[in-house]
């Protein structure tokens, strides 16, 4: 068919529902079906458009893709046989008292043919079409991100509750997707079970928090400290280390601790950390230290 958009072809606007292009399909299906119009060539190709427009539109993953990249980049990277994967052709109109023996396969050809196999009832033609995939969410700790961990996580399939350990790959990010192949739900008509994807949450931590693969460490120094310089004794992820601190450091610094970060994903890389240094104010000071501030005050400090 010529490249006509979808949503025009239903006569709908971008942007409808589920139930409003299910409704205008099966209006102008019913209306174009070569049983109601025998012999009219026109109608036949009116059925044609409004069958691939919604073997796109009713699909969540094919109409995202639509909707995305538009009419002309869609069809340059979806074939007709793409486009009608999983399009169950056997109960489109079992409701309206249609056949669908032959019609189908005589409009679409091979776009159809290719992957289906024969069912009961009469010999209809249908789609092995992949299960539904499952998605749900994770929790884990910042520690769990940092190190990896196995997880155990339990979900409802086909009715029945069933568990499995799920590994949390180290360096992992907060909002990342895991797979898990197969554990969605079963397949039609021969067809692959679907998957099952988790989002993976992490927690915050009460001392770290993360940017990319680094990790950044908020702390603060007296104002001596600040000026003079010095060792002091951090906590990390892989325990306490002491750092040397420049004389005159600023407000704001990140002194870096090579490789001290995340694991990098896919890498035998790791990222670094930084402990951002800030100055510690008094809330109140004694009075030999209020003397001593003021004698620095009259230095210009």
């Amino acid at each position: 068919m010529a490249e006509r958009d979808y949503y025009e072809v239903l006569g709908l606007k971008k942007g409808a529902s589920v139930e409003e292009i299910k409704r205008a399909y099966r209006k102008l299906a019913v209306k174009y079906h070569p049983d109601k119009n025998p012999g009219d060539k026109q109608a036949e190709d009116r059925f044609k458009e409004i069958n691939e427009a919604y073997a796109v539109l009713s699909d969540p993953k094919k109409k995202e893709q639509y909707d995305q990249f538009g009419s002309t980049n869609f069809h340059q990277r979806f074939s007709q046989e793409d486009i009608f994967r999983g399009f169950d052709v056997g109960d489109l109109f079992r409701d309206q008292g249609f056949g669908t023996d032959d019609i189908f396969s005589r409009i679409f050809g091979d776009a159809l043919r290719r992957g289906a196999h024969r069912g009961g009832g009469g010999g209809r033609a249908h789609m092995a079409a992949k299960g539904e995939d499952f998605s749900m969410e994770v929790q884990v700790t910042f520690r769990d991100a940092y190190d990896g961990a196995d997880k155990r996580i339990a979900f409802m399939r086909e009715g029945a509750r069933e568990e499995l350990s799920v590994k949390i790959p180290a360096g992992i990010e907060s909002g990342a997707k895991l797979r898990v192949a197969g554990r969605g739900g079963a397949g039609r008509f021969g067809g692959p079970s679907g998957d099952l994807f988790l989002t993976v949450l992490v927690g915050p931590d009460p001392l770290f928090h993360r940017e990319g693969n680094d990790i950044v460490l908020p702390h603060e120094v007296p104002f001596s400290q600040a000026v003079l310089g010095g060792a002091i004794d951090i906590p990390t992820m892989e325990g306490a280390k002491r750092i040397k601190i420049p004389a005159g450091i600023q407000v704001g610094t990140k002194v870096r601790l090579k490789g001290l970060g995340f694991p990098i994903m896919g890498k035998r890389e790791r990222g670094d950390m930084y402990v951002k240094i800030a100055v510690q104010v008094p809330e109140k000071v004694t009075a030999k230290q209020k003397e001593l501030i003021e004698k620095l005050a009259d230095e210009g400090l």
